[in-house]
């Protein structure tokens, strides 16, 4: 959990670094808000502006924007996945997600599940990503990297403004938001609804296509397309009286399409409906006496899922060797988990030149209800045997069973500035789950001031990512079951990163970075079954690379940006490249403010060398290059209306992401073609 905002004094060297390149600051690299450039981290910061700026109309269109990170998708609901310096799975659990400071974690997958799609951005303030191991301060899953979204306090929404996007694909949304008081109350509220029928792009042969050749059958429903339509529902509150702060909110996706198929077959009739309850309430006094801090935070998480039409994981006329299915191979699970999280926190800055912290916490993961509908049983060699119609075998042979996981963390960090221009940050953090054991692991930083225009980091750490239950205790799964005895994966990373200011106008970044890791988890063939894999902890993987970005204000109208990520990953088990993530990803964007007050926005996203897995003989995955183009006007008639389009792919590029199996999606995911969008806003 995100520690609150500590007070800290500022130094001469603070005011400098927020003049010559610090203007954005960060919180989430020590748990209290510092300039960018000195933070003790390899950062980024996205504000509210930055995404108006590029004409994004949902999260992932702004995180492929971040050096080193690329959004791929997986075949299941083409779920998103956020590949960061190469590291690569199926349902990426990886990198840790908050939402002013909550996880968003699944318990089941790791993964912030199917219900993550579409994120609409007109409520966030700003997005704060930190690449690299975050686990001394965040704990499980902060691995790669650990992005936070703040939402709009009342503040930062002056009165009432409503929206709507309308665009390719039939995709509709419509929003209204508020920022007021209520009597000594500040309150920010957001709701919004859209849905989409999808970018019905075409699957040229599936798994069951592979499947007919062996069976001689003819049920695969490649060529078709993929199944993407969704409806979506959000909404947020937002309340703060003095030192209190209170934060609810509501995400449904209802009559979501399977993507790719569940088992990597089409399936246009199966869909899905999932929904997330969050609230938490914090208390902060950032002085409650001379050089000391408090925070204290109580966070509740409910999250559901439910399938309301079967889902196939091969359609009908399937056949395996144990017989025919004439309704499709077909099963589903239902989920019910419920997080609690309670952390406290204190600072003190009583010793001279330094800031120390220290937080504990604990949090209840329970997923407590589970649900197993299928028409199928195993027989003793794991192939799945028919039964005739859907029943219900949640007593008889479920996928999981309800399963409550403990943990308990303490963490303590120092802040040191031993010298004028040198800054140490040294800090650990001991979690303590009650299925998986313990973990700790520790972060060492030093930042120079080389100049009052060049700042240089060196920076190490060790995270961690703890099993799902699905990989923990998944049993009765036709392709991967769950094993008890799972160890944590970790990893180690270190980097070396720069900052030159080399112009009032120019800011350059390069940063460097190498890691290990180990014991990952990974889907082992089972040596006594027909079918199937269990999750083992059977891999290591040593990954570098670099990222460069530079930002140029050409002329009070003209900035440009861009940036370039260079990484490679090797298997050690193999000796290869690990797979699935770009070594070469080049983005850029153009701004101008043309006359009329309309703001003109290109940009170009690169994705090249992506490498296949060892044992996967299919050519590498195809590069790509798209163009996007935006226009926006604010603040037109009446100085009220916002109105932006945008045109992405704008040349139709052929996009696809990688399918981690050669033979159930040969010719990988297909992404969007071109397409249209326009957003129009009215402040009341």
């Amino acid at each position: 959990m995100l520690p609150s905002a500590a007070w800290s004094s500022p130094t001469e060297e603070d005011e400098l670094a927020q003049v010559y390149g610090g203007k954005s600051a960060i919180s989430i690299a020590i748990g209290s808000s510092q300039p960018l450039r000195r933070a003790p981290a390899v950062a980024t910061v996205i504000t509210a502006e930055d995404i108006r700026a590029m004409g994004a109309s949902e999260l992932d269109d702004v995180l492929e924007t971040v050096p080193g990170m690329h959004v791929a998708k997986s075949p299941l609901v083409y779920e998103s996945l956020y590949i960061t310096r190469g590291i690569f799975s199926l349902n990426n659990p990886q990198i840790l997600f908050l939402q002013n400071g909550v996880p968003l974690t699944t318990v089941l997958t790791g993964s912030r599940s199917f219900i993550w799609s579409r994120v609409p951005l007109e409520h966030i303030a700003r997005i704060e990503i930190i690449r690299g191991p975050g686990s001394a301060l965040y704990g499980a899953d902060a691995f790669s990297g650990v992005v936070n979204i703040i939402t709009k306090t009342a503040n930062e929404v002056p009165g009432t403004q409503v929206g709507a996007r309308a665009g390719s694909f039939k995709t509709r949304d419509a929003w209204v938001q508020h920022g007021g008081t209520l009597g000594p109350i500040e309150v920010a509220a957001y709701l919004r609804l859209g849905a989409t029928d999808g970018i019905r792009e075409t699957i040229t042969a599936d798994a069951q296509t592979a499947r007919d050749r062996t069976f001689g059958t003819h049920a695969s429903l490649a060529p078709g397309p993929v199944n993407n339509f969704a409806e979506a529902l959000d909404a947020h509150v937002d309340l703060r009286l003095d030192k209190w702060r209170m934060s609810t909110g509501y995400m449904l996706r209802d009559n979501v399409g399977t993507g790719a198929g569940v088992g990597s077959a089409l399936d246009p009739v199966g869909n899905m409906k999932a929904e997330r309850v969050m609230a938490d309430l914090s208390w902060t006094d950032a002085q409650i006496a001379d050089d000391w801090g408090v925070g204290v935070m109580l966070s509740g998480l409910q999250y559901k899922q439910r399938i309301l039409t079967d889902l196939r994981l091969a359609p009908p006329g399937t056949r395996f060797p144990t017989g025919l299915f004439p309704d499709g191979f077909i099963g589903h699970p239902d989920t019910s988990e419920r997080q609690l999280r309670l952390s406290a926190f204190a600072t003190y800055s009583g010793i001279a030149g330094h800031e120390l912290r220290a937080g504990v916490g604990h949090d209840n993961l329970d997923l407590y209800q589970t649900a197993t509908f299928k028409n199928y049983i195993f027989n003793a060699a794991g192939v799945p045997v028919p039964t005739g119609p859907v029943k219900d075998y949640s007593a008889i042979q479920p996928f999981l069973l309800p399963h409550l996981r403990k943990v308990d963390y303490l963490y303590a960090q120092d802040v040191w500035q031993f010298a004028r221009d040198w800054t140490a940050t040294a800090g650990v953090r001991h979690d303590r789950y009650s299925d998986v054991g313990g973990t700790t692991n520790p972060r060492l930083a030093v930042v120079w001031d080389a100049s009052v225009d060049v700042t240089a980091k060196l920076l190490y750490g060790r995270a961690f990512r703890a099993p799902s239950f699905n990989e923990s205790y998944g049993i009765n799964n036709p392709i991967q079951r769950g094993n008890p005895d799972l160890k944590p994966e970790t990893i180690g990373t270190l980097e070396a990163a720069f900052a030159w200011q080399a112009t009032t106008d120019l800011q350059l970044n390069l940063n460097l970075f190498r890691y290990q890791m180990k014991d990952i988890i990974r889907g082992v063939a089972n040596a006594t079954a027909a079918t199937g894999s269990t999750f083992r902890n059977a891999g290591n993987q040593d990954g570098k690379g670099l990222e460069m970005e530079a930002g140029w204000d050409a002329s009070r109208d003209l900035r440009v940006s861009a940036n370039y990520a260079y990484q490679r990953s090797i298997d050690e088990n193999t000796g290869r490249d690990a797979g699935y993530a770009p070594r070469h990803h080049f983005n850029a964007r153009l701004s101008w403010h043309a006359p009329g007050g309309v703001v003109l926005t290109p940009q170009i996203n690169r994705v090249a060398d992506r490498r296949r897995a060892a044992g996967d003989i299919r050519a590498k995955v195809p590069n790509y290059t798209t163009v996007d183009l935006s226009a926006s006007m604010v603040g037109g008639a009446g100085k009220n209306w916002d109105l932006s389009v945008v045109l992405r792919n704008i040349f139709n590029a052929d996009v696809r992401e990688p399918s981690t199996a050669a033979g159930a999606l040969p010719n990988d995911l297909p992404m969007a073609p071109r397409a249209l969008g326009l957003r129009l806003s009215y402040k009341l």
